[in-house]
């Protein structure tokens, strides 16, 4: 008999642990859900969109400074603008003939021209965040690791080319890359060889290859926010993006 209430008494404790425990967990698993990634507590609608504004303010911020930087483009091995693939043997051509000087005067000023321009990209940067929409941002927040890029490349492309090209081309006149080019082209054609590279605009290849390089820049921005803790360098980032 006294076995008996003995196994009783610990099965009454044993249930008592277990509903204290159970309601516990419960209310641990209600805090997790209920409280988003980092510090701080929920991720309502508002601070959603706000780390993501942040985070694309931050993110093309440095992708903007970077490449309108001296040497931004040329000495970015990913994104430096090359003579032309439709141009490369009548560069090599020229090369061989002991313009290669030339040809590299052409290639620097190509990048300068882009340097220059990618200053213009902020304020456009910067006006596409002020009008993002709330479904924007969660698209954002919920795509892959350029979906942003994507989104800026959607909605800026068009007005930055048309602001890069302008600025590209009074570059390219101001160091004389016009004058350079030509004189290449001059020298190239009045070489007796067969099925020669046709000529392109400058103007037009260099803003291009700008707009290109810059976008490239800016994604792997943004997969730093997305995936390195030590790129969130607010309280808001770290919360928003760090799951």
């Amino acid at each position: 008999m006294d076995s008996l209430r003995r196994i009783c008494l610990i099965l009454i404790l044993a249930l008592s642990i277990c509903t204290v425990g159970c309601k516990a967990l419960q209310e641990d698993l209600s805090e997790i859900l209920n409280t988003g990634p980092g510090e701080g507590g929920a991720l309502d609608e508002p601070t959603v969109i706000a780390g993501i504004k942040e985070a694309l303010k931050v993110g093309t911020g440095e992708a903007v400074f970077s490449t309108s930087s001296v040497d931004g483009f040329l000495g970015n091995q990913l994104i430096r603008i090359l003579i032309p693939e439709q141009l490369e043997s009548m560069a090599e051509t020229l090369r061989k003939i002991g313009l290669g000087s030339e040809v590299d005067k052409l290639e620097i000023g190509m990048n300068r021209a882009a340097e220059l321009a990618a200053g213009e990209a902020r304020g456009i940067f910067w006006n596409a965040i002020t009008s993002m929409t709330v479904s924007d941002a969660f698209g954002i927040l919920k795509g892959h690791d350029t979906a942003a890029t994507e989104y800026f490349r959607g909605m800026t492309a068009a007005e930055l080319q048309e602001r890069f090209h302008p600025i590209i081309e009074k570059k390219i006149e101001e160091v004389g890359l016009s004058r350079v080019y030509g004189t290449l082209a001059d020298r190239y054609n009045s070489l007796p060889i067969a099925d020669k590279d046709r000529l392109i605009d400058l103007d037009e290849y260099v803003t291009d290859r700008a707009l290109t390089g810059l976008f490239t820049v800016l994604a792997q921005e943004e997969v730093k926010i997305r995936k390195d803790p030590l790129a969130r360098t607010t309280d808001l980032l770290r919360r928003v993006f760090g799951s």
